[in-house]
C-alpha cells in the first residue's frame, strides 16, 4: 500500500491527524488557486472552506480514479466556478493566461530588427551568477525571490507557486487549473524570467557595492 493510499484509508476512518496533514499540506495552495479564481480573498477564504467541507463529505466516494490532490483540487475549481457564477464575478482561469502581445522577455534586451550586426539578437543576455550556491540559498534571497513572485500578474504568481514553490509537475498543474501545457508553459516561463530579472537586479547592485567598497 503506497503512503497515500494509506492517507485515504485514515480519511476514511475519520482520523483527524490525516486531515490536519491536508490541511497542512495543501491550504496554501487552495487559497492561491481560489484567488485566481474568484478574485477576493474573503470569497477565496470561503470557497477553500466548502473545498474542505466537499473533501470530508465526498472522501467516502472518493474511488482513487485520480490523485487525491487532482480531485480536492478539482473540488475547489468546481466549487469556485459555482460560487462565481452566483456572485457574475467569476474570473475563469483560462482567461487569464498569457495575452498574445506580452514578450516573454524585456524587449530592452535585445538588440532592434533594424540593427546592423545583431539585428533582434540579445544585447543583454541572462547573467551568469558567479555567487556561491548557499547565498542563492539564503533566507534573504528566499524572501525577494518569495516578494518578486507575490508582484506577479495572477495566473503567472498562482503556476510558478504550484511548479517551483509547491514543486508540482506541469501535468499536475494543467489539470488543477484546466489550463492546456502551452498556456502553462508560457506563464511559467514568464513568470521565472521576471524573478530572475529581480534576482539579477539585486545581486548586480550587491556587486557594485562591494566593487566600491574600499578595502579594510
Amino acid at each position: 500500500m503506497t503512503d497515500e493510499q494509506r492517507l485515504i484509508e485514515s480519511l476514511k476512518a475519520g482520523d483527524e491527524r490525516a486531515f490536519a496533514r491536508l490541511l497542512d499540506e495543501y491550504s496554501s495552495a487552495l487559497f492561491r488557486v481560489a484567488m485566481a479564481h474568484v478574485g477576493t480573498r474573503s470569497v477565496a477564504e470561503e470557497v477553500v472552506q466548502e473545498t474542505w467541507l466537499g473533501v470530508l463529505n465526498g472522501i467516502d466516494r472518493f474511488e482513487g480514479r485520480s490523485s487525491l490532490k487532482t480531485w480536492i483540487f478539482r473540488i475547489l475549481t468546481n466549487t469556485a466556478n459555482t460560487r462565481g457564477q452566483r456572485e457574475r464575478r467569476v474570473v475563469p482561469f483560462s482567461a487569464l493566461g498569457p495575452a498574445d502581445d506580452e514578450p516573454s522577455v524585456d524587449a530592452d534586451r535585445f538588440f532592434p530588427p533594424d540593427h546592423a550586426r545583431y539585428p533582434n539578437h540579445w544585447a543583454l543576455g541572462p547573467t551568469a551568477w558567479e555567487t556561491p550556491e548557499e547565498g542563492l540559498l539564503s533566507a534573504e534571497t528566499r524572501e525577494l525571490i518569495l516578494r518578486a513572485i507575490d508582484e506577479l500578474p495572477e495566473a503567472q504568481r498562482t503556476v510558478v507557486t504550484l511548479r517551483d514553490v509547491q514543486g508540482w509537475s506541469p501535468e499536475e498543474v494543467c489539470d488543477a487549473l484546466q489550463l492546456s501545457d502551452g498556456n502553462q508553459r508560457v506563464l511559467l516561463h514568464r513568470a521565472r524570467t521576471k524573478v530572475r530579472a529581480v534576482l539579477e537586479s539585486y545581486f548586480g547592485a550587491v556587486e557594485e557595492t562591494v566593487a566600491v567598497t574600499p578595502a579594510a
